[in-house]
């Protein structure tokens, strides 16, 4: 199951379980402003692609919530 990450690795920015983000094979999650733009849909961690994280449908966000581990690269997004 998805971690369902709750922030941008690049810029810190909040990203709730709906808020559209981008992720790779390991879940590296960015906000589509990083991902698409910054990284050029390249995950700066492993290389892999970056692709648009699935939603997961509010009923079952009680019994599967998100998690709150929040990852911020010091470097930013330097791809």
């Amino acid at each position: 199951m998805l971690d369902l990450r709750p922030n941008c690795e690049c810029c810190g920015r909040d990203l709730g379980p709906g808020d559209e983000a981008r992720i790779c094979s390991f879940e590296c999650t960015f906000c589509p402003g990083c991902g698409d733009v910054a990284l050029r849909g390249q995950c700066p961690n492993c290389g892999g692609e970056l692709v648009a994280r699935p939603r997961r449908p509010a009923a079952h966000l009680v019994k599967y919530p998100p998690s709150d581990k929040r990852v911020v690269k010091e470097e930013g997004c330097a791809p």
